[in-house]
């Protein structure tokens, strides 16, 4: 395993939460900004974990919600760094759902978003990978 796999690995970032009901829309599952808002939370810790520098989200490439998340459930967000640019990092964050009293889980969220480093004038930055 080389350096770079080695050091995407140690950043990664999972966070647990319970999903309720002021978390949910009109249907009882979970909102689809307030998942964004967690997704891009994890996504820049882990950006941040890898490059230890200043990082400001640039975009979020499509998102894509293929199971509902309803209020009562437990889901895990899990960030991991995918690419790294001279300047900008990829992350892919996954939500994945758990029945609260059943085994199991399944992806119900899945979406890649993209940092920028940037230096104490906000000027892109170089992000050093060893």
């Amino acid at each position: 395993m080389s350096s770079l796999e080695q050091k995407i690995d140690r950043c990664q970032v999972s966070v647990f939460k319970t999903v309720f009901p002021n978390d949910t829309n009109h249907y009882d599952t979970l909102f689809g900004g307030k998942a964004l808002s967690m997704m891009d939370e994890v996504a820049f810790m882990a950006a941040t974990r890898f490059t230890r520098l200043r990082c400001v989200t640039v975009s979020s490439d499509r998102i894509d919600f293929t199971q509902p998340i309803p209020a009562g459930s437990i889901i895990e967000l899990v960030g991991r760094v995918e690419v790294v640019g001279n300047t900008s990092i990829k992350v892919r964050v996954d939500i994945y759902i758990e029945q609260m009293y059943e085994e199991g889980r399944e992806k119900a969220v899945s979406g890649l978003f993209t940092f920028v480093a940037l230096d104490e004038q906000h000027k892109p930055v170089k992000i050093h990978t060893a």
